[in-house]
């Protein structure tokens, strides 16, 4: 156990002290809001900027607001259909828009002509502008009173409300699965990076020939899991570091803006005070609802229960191999169960208490990235031990199946490596 430990420090203090972890830990919390914000203020200066674009209307119904729209300019034509499409070849403006004489029953023959490819958000705009004129013609047709059918417009608020022993809640189901999705995909991409550090290092080992001189005094398992656990340590330590430098980031917003993001029970009406925005209201409402110290805390087990299930075995297939090139014939067998629970969250958002959704969350192969997506819908606390459960032993079954094979394969060099092999190696005895 104490040499297992110093390899584990080896591997923690390795990785911690190179410069790229620090940059890396410190530059992504702050990196990717910024690099989203800078994008989104330029799309929005683009658009805010953009000049308007001519459209040429020949409408033969004369039944089209020539009233302009924010993107669009909208300039009558004459003429037959022909002749005006032979003018807009030789004008500078953007689009020619044909409105036929159509029937009101059956409207069609709409054309739109361009000089490239028109985006869709484009044809959309413009279909929108058409089937408000189509409407308005069909509200003279049947004589139908404007006024009345403006009155008859109503808008609906249904609160949704869980109702539980503890008294009622307001459904956050929206924004937490949105939070669930995001910590799902953090583990999937997690899982990745840090499962690919121990094949990495465990291959890099290997074909220096360092690995001899370890394993004569370490048990090969030993040697696997303080690798497996030193890298599990890091991660979880740039996790937290991570948690701390958005959460201090955020009471210093807090604090320029004046608000005490402490007291969340208090949030809704201090959005009230200071805005008269009934969805301003609504929203800080259901973010103080929302169950952040559950999610943490279950993230950061399935984080470490799925990073540990999978490290281990990336770490067989590190000592199979002698080179990165010769993994990859291994990695679509671990990389199919997580893309299937990326996959699968399309049906938690559809149904999260579904059969589907609920076998997902429970294996443990996809359970790490399932269950985060359902937590927030609410999970019954006897699915959620069940599932912590199976990846408990999920992580005990494959570290003694890796095991076996890293025993083995640690120490062999220039053997071609299948499945076959690796059953081989897994059923030697000891």
């Amino acid at each position: 156990m104490n040499k297992m430990f110093l390899i584990l420090q080896r591997e923690f203090l390795s990785r911690v002290k190179k410069k790229s972890f620090l940059l890396t830990t410190i530059l992504v919390p702050l990196l990717f809001p910024t690099i989203i914000g800078v994008v989104f203020y330029f799309i929005k200066k683009e658009d805010d900027t953009a000049k308007q674009k001519t459209v040429q209307v020949l409408d033969e119904s004369h039944s089209l607001s020539m009233e302009s729209l924010a993107k669009f300019k909208f300039v009558s034509v004459s003429g037959n259909l022909d002749h005006a499409k032979e003018a807009f070849k030789e004008s500078d403006d953007f689009a020619l828009l044909y409105i036929p004489d159509y029937d009101i029953e059956k409207p069609e023959g709409f054309r739109l002509y361009a000089k490239s490819n028109t985006h869709f958000s484009t044809i959309n705009e413009l279909e929108g502008k058409i089937r408000e004129s189509v409407k308005e013609r069909k509200l003279q047709a049947y004589k139908v009173d404007t006024e009345i059918l403006e009155k008859l417009k109503t808008s609906i608020d249904l609160k949704s409300l869980n109702v539980s022993e503890g008294g009622e809640k307001e459904n956050d189901a929206g924004i937490s699965f949105i939070i669930g999705y995001a910590t799902g995909f953090l583990i999937y991409i997690f899982m990745f990076a840090y499962g690919g550090q121990v094949m990495q290092g465990v291959i890099e080992e290997k074909s220096s020939k360092i690995v001899e001189v370890i394993v004569s005094t370490v048990k090969p398992f030993q040697l696997m899991m303080g690798k497996i656990l030193g890298v599990a340590a890091v991660g979880l330590f740039q996790v937290i570091i991570w948690i701390v430098i958005v959460s201090t980031f955020s009471l210093i917003v807090s604090a320029i803006f004046g608000v005490d993001i402490s007291q969340t029970s208090q949030m809704a009406d201090a959005a009230q005070q200071a805005s008269n925005s009934a969805e301003t209201e609504k929203f800080m409402r259901l973010i103080s609802s929302i169950p952040f110290t559950k999610i943490i805390l279950t993230f950061i087990f399935y984080f470490l229960g799925g990073y540990l299930l999978y490290g281990s075995l990336f770490a067989a297939i590190g000592s199979a191999v002698d080179t990165p090139a010769e993994a990859q014939q291994f990695m679509m067998p671990i990389m199919m169960p997580l893309i299937v629970g990326i996959i699968g969250m399309s049906s938690v958002v559809n149904n999260p208490d579904g059969a589907v959704s609920f076998w997902l969350s429970i294996i443990p192969f996809t359970s790490p990235i399932i269950m985060m997506g359902r937590i927030g819908f609410g999970v019954p606390w006897w699915e959620l031990a069940l599932s912590m459960s199976l990846l408990i032993a999920g992580f005990i079954g494959t570290v003694w199946l890796s095991g076996r094979i890293y025993r083995v394969g640690i120490l062999m060099h220039g053997v071609k490596v299948n499945y076959k092999t690796l059953a081989k190696w897994f059923m030697l005895k000891n």
